[in-house]
């Protein structure tokens, strides 16, 4: 036996102190998943201006941050049974500072694509830290109430998500900008690449400082009281019923659940990552802009809350995840077909967009219900099952490159219509898929 695995302590050998002890630590990491995820909102159409980017090509951001998600997660698997928790966390958080750093060149040459290759960096360091944080968090403590505890993670992971663009938005952005924006088109080609270096290289501070923090907060980590709990215990009922399985193939619900955290992700970055341009579609300007992903977020902060509420005393987390679901499906269509100019909390924009906001508060407990139906059952498998659901997180680099090529293609608007199929399949998930447990 190797020493992670002697070190490995079983969940319900945790006093309450220590249980509560860990849920505040990976709150904590949810809290920079969060911050350094969801600031895409911003460097999207940041990145578009500054480097002169089609939707398409903006979309790349998400893309190159995300797919490293499907590339590493199955290796972080096996990193963290030979690390443990902790020092597999302390390499995750390692390749984020580095990514971080990569921002610095990239700032200096003004190349996007060794800005893609900082994000893409950073997201391997959190591939690997969700690899950990997740199947983590979904047996600590009874799972019945998994879903009660992810959405506390999903506050502090959103609630991050809501100051993110606002922070990076008023460090990079200033009130002249407008006008800048505007004087871009009438420079000659010098002076235009002087006033977009400038604009560029004012991520350089931030990403500094970002960078440095976050080698930091893999110290504290690796050296906090997280203990290292063993998350593949197995009851007799499930030793029995997997004694037989070889492969994580063998079990459909997690297979279908992977394919639908894929879906529901891509949904939720849509939801998030896309409004800024909607928004600039109806004329509002990015300086106005900047808090539309922050609306979206605190949808979904308020869905989280009632989430923890309600899941289990008044509603199984199966019911809510059915309803999340179905609203998903049906605000899809309002975005298509809710016409109007309205003016709400100072914006003047027409309704369709408020249902994209409301889309936050609909995605906020699938991933919640989701996860702990997905790996029920899965006992010595529960760490390889984690990690193929972790690939499914490359939703996020894919999704959006579909909604880019289709604003490109049609607008903003039409493009809203590739979510419609993703919340279907959620629907058959949440009412069937969940349950199989042999392919048929």
């Amino acid at each position: 036996m190797n020493k992670t695995a002697t070190a490995s302590v079983a969940v319900n050998s945790l006093s309450q102190r220590d249980t509560w002890i860990s849920i505040i630590i990976i709150g904590l990491l949810f809290f920079i998943f969060g911050f350094v995820s969801w600031v895409n909102a911003i460097l999207i159409p940041y990145f578009k201006i500054a480097c002169e980017l089609t939707n398409f090509q903006s979309y790349l951001v998400t893309f190159a941050f995300y797919i490293s998600y499907f590339i590493v997660s199955v290796p972080a698997s096996y990193l963290l049974k030979k690390t443990g928790f902790k020092k597999g966390m302390l390499i995750g958080f390692l390749a984020m500072s580095l990514g971080a750093f990569v921002f610095i060149p990239a700032a200096l040459t003004r190349v996007y694509e060794i800005f893609l290759l900082g994000l893409f960096t950073i997201g391997v360091g959190l591939a690997i830290l969700q690899t950990a944080a997740n199947p983590y968090i979904t047996v600590l403590g009874p799972k019945e109430s998994a879903a009660q505890r992810i959405s506390i993670m999903g506050i502090f992971n959103k609630g991050a998500g809501i100051l993110a663009p606002l922070i990076f938005a008023a460090v990079i952005l200033k009130a002249t900008d407008t006008d800048l924006f505007k004087a871009l088109g009438t420079m000659n080609a010098v002076e235009k690449d002087v006033a977009l270096d400038d604009f560029i290289r004012r991520v350089i501070v931030p990403y500094a400082c970002v960078g440095t923090v976050l080698f930091g907060l893999g110290l504290f980590v690796r050296f906090s009281p997280l203990p290292e709990i063993n998350t593949e215990q197995e009851t007799p009922a499930v030793a029995a019923a997997n004694s037989t399985k070889k492969s994580i193939f063998e079990f459909p619900h997690l297979i279908l659940g992977a394919l639908a955290i894929f879906l529901h992700v891509g949904t939720q970055v849509i939801a998030i990552d896309t409004i800024i341009g909607y928004a600039n579609s109806m004329k509002i300007d990015l300086l106005e802009a900047k808090v539309f992903p922050s609306y979206t977020l605190f949808a979904t902060i308020c869905g989280y809350i009632l989430g923890i509420i309600c899941i289990p005393k008044y509603i199984t987390q199966v019911k809510a995840l059915r309803f999340c679901t179905l609203l998903g499906a049906l605000l899809t269509l309002l975005i298509q077909f809710a016409n109007g100019q309205v003016t709400f909390l100072n914006h003047d924009a027409d309704l369709s967009i408020w249902m994209v906001v409301l889309l936050g508060f609909a995605n906020s407990l699938v991933w919640a219900g989701i996860w702990p139906l997905a790996l029920d059952g899965l006992g010595k498998f529960t760490k390889l099952g984690a990690s193929v659901m972790i690939m499914g997180l490359c939703g996020n680099a894919i999704m959006p490159l579909f909604y880019g090529h289709f604003a490109d293609v049609f607008d903003e608007r039409l493009a809203y219509w590739v979510l419609f199929p993703c919340y279907l399949y959620l629907v058959f998930y949440a009412f069937k898929g969940y349950a199989l447990r042999k392919w048929r």
